[in-house]
């Protein structure tokens, strides 16, 4: 019981709810979409069945994923995965990853519908949590990913628009989001077997290595949002 009082175990349920909010608030509106011509009494059940069930098999996909990270090179494939998400997070594409979410009149069709695509959608957000959880003691990662996104549903599903309000008010918080992952990349890739065994596992070095995962992350995205703007700026003056 003592375990679930130490601040790394905190931490680390700080750091899944924080990715859940970044990295899941398309869920919110992947329900929408799915549940939308769903008769009005019918929704609500759309929206609990649908959100279980997507929640549920993310827990089986991280259980999986924990296991995995334990095979050597693994843990530096998915930190480099981490990379590449917290940089698209910083600076996102234009593209409509929610064009092919078909709605239904049926409820268990418009619940298949959810957890479908949010097997689709969810990578990041696995190999993201997978990582966060790494930080608390072994026996207690999987009671950490679930406590992590049983807090997270409901911001996730009844607060996505408050969320959203709040990034788009306040985007330095895409940033820290962006940092975060670099920073877990960072740490999970100093953790990887293969890499473990040929440098010292101090908590400075784990440190410089979360800190170098962070800035790699905040500087490639903003050069990259730049190299973007200013594209998108050379376009509209050709136009």
């Amino acid at each position: 019981m003592e375990q679930f009082l130490t601040p790394e175990f905190w931490v680390a349920v700080g750091q899944i709810i924080m990715i859940d909010i970044l990295l899941g608030g398309d869920n919110a509106v992947v329900i929408a979409l799915a549940c939308r011509k769903l008769p009005p009494a019918q929704r609500k059940m759309g929206i609990f069945w649908g959100t279980f069930g997507a929640i549920a098999l993310r827990v089986v996909l991280i259980f999986f994923a924990l296991t995995l990270l334990q095979i050597p090179y693994l843990k530096i494939v998915g930190a480099l995965l981490l990379l590449w998400i917290g940089v698209k997070l910083l600076a996102p594409e234009d593209d409509d990853e929610h064009a092919n979410i078909q709605a239904s009149d049926k409820l268990w069709a418009a619940v298949k519908t959810v957890i479908v695509a949010d097997f689709v959608m969810s990578l990041d957000n696995v190999i993201a949590i997978a990582g966060a959880a790494e930080t608390a003691a072994d026996h207690h990662q999987m009671p950490l990913v679930i406590f992590g996104l049983l807090v997270s549903i409901p911001i996730i599903v009844w607060g996505s628009q408050m969320v959203i309000k709040l990034m788009d008010r306040f985007p330095v918080i895409i940033t820290l989001g962006g940092m975060l992952l670099g920073w877990i990349a960072g740490t999970m890739m100093i953790g990887d077997p293969a890499v473990a065994a040929h440098l010292p596992q101090t908590d400075m070095l784990k440190y410089a290595f979360g800190i170098g995962g962070a800035l790699l992350v905040l500087v490639v995205g903003k050069l990259r949002a730049a190299r973007t703007k200013k594209a998108e700026e050379a376009s509209s003056d050709a136009a």
